[in-house]
C-alpha cells in the first residue's frame, strides 16, 4: 500500500527492532521486554483505564484513501492513501478533570535527543494547549540504555527557540536529565507517566 504526506511526498515506514517475548525480572524491576514506545504506552494507558485512573488514548491518523482493489468479495485491498491533515500529537486524555496531551518518541542515539523528531506544527499545537491549561508534555525514550523520561512542553519549547535561534539542533541527555523526570520501567503500569503528574500539576 502506498501512503502518502498532505505534500504529496511518500509515506515511508521505519523497520522496528525484531520484538522480544521474554521478560527478565532483577532485584523486581522488568527491563528490556523489546517492545516500542508506542506498545509500552498502550498497555499503562489500558491499565490507568481498567483501573479508573485516567482515561488517555492514542489519537487515529485520518487518512484519504484513493485507490482500492478488491481482488476477492469478501476482501478490501488499499493500495493508495493520503495523510489527510499533519498529525499533532501521540495521546491525549483525561486525568482528574485534566486535559492531557502528549508526545512519544525514541531515539537510538545514546546522548542526545535530535529535535528533527519534531515538527513545528506540533510544537505550536503543544503551545495552544497550554495556553487553555492542559497537562502538556513529552515522553523520550533512550532506546539504547532503555531508559524513559517525561519532559514538559516548556522546557521543549525553550530547546527548540534555541534551535530556532542558531543553537544546537538537539537536547543533550544531560539536559533531559536536569529538566525532565525519569521514569522508571515497571510491570503494571509499564511506564507509570501519571505517577510524575501527580506531582507536577
Amino acid at each position: 500500500m502506498t501512503v502518502n504526506y498532505p505534500n504529496g511526498k511518500k509515506f515511508i515506514r521505519k523497520e522496528t527492532e525484531s520484538k522480544k517475548t521474554l521478560i527478565t525480572q532483577k532485584n523486581g524491576s522488568y527491563s528490556n521486554r523489546g517492545m516500542t514506545l508506542e506498545e509500552d504506552l498502550n498497555e499503562t494507558n489500558h491499565f490507568y483505564l481498567e483501573r479508573g485512573i485516567a482515561v488517555v488514548h492514542k489519537k487515529p491518523t485520518p487518512i484519504q484513501i484513493v485507490q482500492v482493489d478488491y481482488p476477492k468479495r469478501s476482501a478490501a485491498v488499499i493500495k493508495e492513501a493520503y495523510f489527510k491533515v499533519a498529525s499533532t500529537t501521540d495521546y491525549n486524555g483525561v486525568y482528574k478533570g485534566k486535559y492531557i496531551d502528549f508526545e512519544a518518541k525514541e531515539t537510538q542515539n545514546p546522548t542526545a535527543f535530535p529535535l528533527k523528531n519534531f515538527h513545528q506544527h506540533q510544537i505550536t499545537h503543544m503551545q495552544e494547549v497550554m495556553k487553555q491549561g492542559g497537562m502538556c508534555f513529552v515522553i523520550l525514550r533512550f532506546t539504547c540504555q532503555d531508559e524513559v523520561y517525561l519532559l514538559e512542553a516548556q522546557p521543549l519549547l525553550a530547546f527548540w527557540q534555541r534551535m530556532m535561534n542558531g543553537g544546537r539542533k538537539s537536547i543533550t541527555k544531560n539536559e533531559i536529565e536536569q529538566s525532565g523526570h525519569f521514569i522508571p520501567l515497571g510491570f503494571q503500569p509499564r511506564i507509570d507517566y501519571i505517577k510524575i503528574l501527580e506531582t507536577l500539576f
